[in-house]
Order: C-alpha cells, then structure tokens, then sequence
C-alpha cells in the first residue's frame, strides 16, 4: 500500500489526482490533503508517516519552497505546477520528479515508477541537495511568477523595491524600475514576505530595505522616505509607527 501527502489548494487539481492515484493503484492510501504553505508546515513538523508527496509550487499562501525554509520535509517529493520548465529549475534537483500540470495518468504513473526504483542513498542525496539549496540560498530562491500579459515573469525578492496598492489594485516594482500587478493583497503580501527585509510602511506601501536611499524627518514628528527609485506617491511612516521603523532599519541594517 502507498501511502501520499498531497499539497495542493486547488480542489479540482486533489480529485483529480486522487482519481489517478486510485486507478494505478486501488489500495493507494491518501493521508492527508494539506491546502497550504502554513497547513503543510504545521503537518511536516509533527513527522507523518507517507512514501511520497505530491506537492504544488504555487500555494495559495506563498510558493511552496517556503516549506523547506520552516521544516525539514524527509519524505520523497512530486512536484506538480501549472508553470512551464523554466520555472522549475530551482525545484529539478530537489524533487523525485516533476509532472507538468495538466498532465496525465500515465506520465503520474513514470513518477511514481522513478520513484519505486530509486535507491536508499538516491532519496537521501535527493534531500541532501535540497537542504543545502534552503541553507545557501534561503530567502534570496523565493520568486514570485507574476502573470503579464502572455507571459510569467519571475522576480525575486532581491529584486523588489516596493509594492503599492491603489483603487485595489497592488502592483510590485523592482529596483530596475520596471512594475507588474500582483494578484495579493498587500494584506496577504506582509504576512508571506521575509520580515527582516521588508516593511509595511502604511496602507500603500511595503518597502525594501534594498531600496531605501535616504529619510527626511516629515511634519508632525513623521518620517518621509526616498527610495532610489521613483514611487507613485510619497512614502510617510507615521509618527506611532517610527520607533518600529527605525528598529527595522537598525536591525537590517546590521545583518
């Protein structure tokens, strides 16, 4: 009997791949349907007991590489997405195998092939290579896919300057000037993006430190910022919120 984790927040995509599951192996035990990056974190800590998971890159709540940064996640993975190869590089050498989303049962049932024929030290050099991806890289491989246009483009968390919000609409600008939308709030965005490198500055904006030019001490004990890169309105801490600002800047700045 098999036994699978799968982590996925798309409904259709778990019926699916239970149904595929279930026709190549009818005594295939699902464990669990973990639906995000905090659900699978919280599972993952307490050690489940499962032969393979069948992970999506893209979870609701951040890609799902954010796994790795929290829990060491000793179980053979699959890694399913609906992105094309060259997304997939950072994830190739860290996975059992990858099958691109729609893919089909017998391409479901390779994977699983690959995977019954791989060696004790093959899983455990599999693991390796993904545990020194998280500790040589950690924050700087997250990449968000933003769709524009007909494309997706990557950008790195290096590569932010800031993210904006105006009439609902958040958009994120790099440091190289140039601006794509993002379909988060910046709500969801302060709570997904590594603390110590960025900062909800108000309602309108999350700053990086890597864009921070300079501070002017504003009217009524605020503090104004000037990024080195041009913002489509100026950027205000309040004066309640100062302390805290300055404590993050001192803090990143140290690091």
């Amino acid at each position: 009997m098999r036994r699978v984790i799968i982590v996925e927040d798309e409904t259709a995509a778990v019926v699916n791949l239970r149904s595929m599951l279930v026709n190549i192996d009818p005594d295939v035990e699902i464990v669990e349907v973990l639906e995000s990056v905090a659900e699978a974190v919280e599972s993952f800590s307490a050690h489940p007991e499962a032969d393979v998971v069948f992970m999506d890159i893209h979870l609701a709540d951040g890609d799902s590489f954010r796994i790795f940064q929290s829990v060491d996640v000793d179980i053979p993975i699959i890694f399913t997405t609906a992105y094309d190869e060259y997304a997939l590089q950072a994830f190739k050498v860290n996975s059992i195998d990858y099958l691109l989303k729609p893919f089909k049962e017998e391409e479901l049932r390779r994977a699983l092939e690959k995977l019954d024929r791989l060696t004790a030290s093959e899983r455990a050099s599999q693991q390796q290579n993904r545990e020194r991806m998280v500790r040589e890289q950690g924050d700087a491989m997250y990449t968000m896919l933003l769709r524009y246009k007909d494309k997706l483009i990557p950008v790195t968390m290096d590569d932010v300057a800031f993210f904006y919000t105006s009439e609902e609409r958040v958009t994120v600008t790099t440091l190289h000037g140039d601006t794509y939308p993002v379909d988060k709030t910046l709500e969801a965005l302060s709570q997904q993006l590594p603390a110590e490198r960025f900062f909800r500055a108000n309602r309108q904006f999350i700053i990086s430190r890597r864009a921070v030019k300079d501070i002017a001490v504003w009217f009524g004990s605020r503090l104004a910022l000037n990024l080195t890169i041009d913002t489509p309105e100026r950027i205000i801490i309040s004066k309640a919120r100062v302390p805290e600002f300055k404590g993050w800047m001192q803090s990143v700045h140290t690091d």
